[in-house]
């Protein structure tokens, strides 16, 4: 008795054994959802133990499955051992509460199991925030109704009375760290902001990669810029954005983001806590959508990356598709393809290889230095603000000194660009200048000459 009464005091303990549950719809075709669920799993470092499937024409609010299905998954656990059952669906707590009571074991569902591969991938401060701040909310889910060692504090000498139950202290303590995560994610929001000011000031332009988790953006990153980001053939490799900058053939540049890839049915609390990370993808002048070409599914993928996309508010910004692993497949070569009006739609590449990277980079230099040309600056003494920011932009091809201790730059940059950044390196020196002004008016000393083109 007493050994029953403790199994419902404490839920099982988890182990790496694990039962695999996908429960699609009659008619489907579940192999490729099954297909990156067992990916999933393994992404966690479970072991896929066995793979049971079943074909439910409605959802059972009990079990999720029905209950003779629930029975048979009973069979399977006392048969093999199993210490985990991990369900590729969205489980209710209740659902959750009776698997664990009949299956003796440990569930855990889709989001669950997403949340535990973060968990265990992010390394940032940020990262880990985000990840907690996620789990948080789900657990929030989970203590509606939760376990029976959750109903009420035990009563003793001084404690009989009316009291907060222990699952109230558990939602409030829970509902503390939530508040103290979100504003410190509010704090690495400002500091990201106050970080994309200079780079909207230079108007240097930001491209976001974005793509289905393992479709080759970090990898297609390092080739693009030689930043090193970690790269590997599983899910979620990358959870933290990183910003390089990447050179054009013309010799300007340009900011390139790496983030998160995206999965089916993505987690509304991952989406919700990772808002910092995704508002670099939603402050891009161009999205580089990198899609799986080797696979069967890489546009049904694409599409589920524009509905993510869509949610965040990106789904309006321009994107250039870029059909990545082409050398795992026979058919397209490395290449640009464009649409009726002559206009880049797509690049074939293969980040692996390098086969198609100069034609991704033609392709962005096309769309962003049209409006670029070469022009002579001639630069009177005292312009040193200006041409230092055109060094730091890379617009700079080449300089010669004049007699008169100016230079003659030659440089490769869009008029209001020019203009812009004229007007920038003018402003910001008040004292100087008005001790300067006022000395001009007296006629002590010359006015400083004005930069000139040709």
């Amino acid at each position: 008795m007493k050994s029953g009464i403790a199994d419902l005091f404490e839920r099982p303990s988890s182990g790496t054994r694990a039962l695999l549950v996908h429960a699609g719809a009659r008619g489907e075709d579940p192999e490729r959802e099954v297909e990156e669920f067992v990916e999933l799993v393994r992404a966690t470092g479970a072991e896929p133990a066995e793979l049971v499937t079943a074909a439910v024409r409605r959802r059972d609010p009990r079990y999720f499955v029905g209950a003779g299905k629930a029975e048979e998954l009973r069979g399977h656990v006392e048969a093999g051992a199993i210490e985990l059952a991990i369900f590729n669906h969205r489980l209710t707590p209740a659902q959750e509460r009776n698997l664990e009571a009949l299956l003796k074991c440990r569930v855990l569902d889709r989001i669950g199991l997403i949340l535990d591969i973060f968990a265990q991938r992010a390394t940032s401060f940020e990262g880990r925030l985000q990840v907690e701040l996620a789990q948080l909310r789900h657990l929030s889910t989970r203590l509606v109704r939760g376990w029976t060692h959750l109903e009420r504090q035990r009563g003793g000498i001084g404690l009989r009375g009316p009291g907060e139950t222990q699952l109230e202290t558990d939602r409030r303590l829970v509902g503390k760290r939530i508040e103290r995560i979100g504003r410190q994610l509010d704090a690495v929001q400002r500091r990201r902001e106050v970080n994309r000011r200079p780079r909207r000031r230079s108007g240097v332009p930001v491209v976001s990669l974005v793509g289905y988790t393992n479709a080759g953006k970090s990898t297609l990153f390092n080739r693009l810029t030689g930043a090193g980001v970690h790269a590997a053939d599983q899910l979620f490799a990358t959870l933290d954005p990183t910003l390089r900058r990447m050179p054009l053939p013309a010799g300007s540049h340009l900011v390139l983001v790496d983030t998160v890839g995206f999965v089916g049915d993505l987690p509304h609390e991952l989406v919700a806590a990772f808002r910092a990370t995704l508002e670099e993808t939603r402050q891009a002048d161009l999205l580089l959508h990198v899609i799986d070409a080797s696979g069967p599914d890489g546009l049904e993928r694409a599409a589920r990356v524009n509905e993510v996309l869509s949610g965040i508010d990106a789904g309006d910004l321009p994107q250039v598709e870029v059909m990545n692993k082409v050398d795992r497949r026979a058919g397209p070569t490395p290449g640009i393809e464009r649409d009726d009006a002559g206009v880049v739609r797509r690049v074939w590449v293969s980040a692996r290889t390098g086969a198609g990277i100069e034609a991704l980079a033609a392709a962005l230099g096309e769309r962003f230095e049209a409006a670029a040309r070469s022009r002579e600056l001639h630069l009177p003494p005292g312009s040193g603000r200006l041409r230092a920011r055109l060094y730091s932009l890379g617009a700079v091809l080449g300089e010669r000194p004049r007699d008169d201790g100016g230079s003659v730059v030659e440089v490769r940059i869009a008029d209001r660009d020019l203009v812009r950044l004229e007007a920038e390196a003018n402003a910001g020196r008040p004292c100087e200048e008005a001790g300067a002004a006022g000395r001009r008016r007296r006629g002590r000393i010359p006015r400083r000459p004005r930069v000139r083109v040709s």
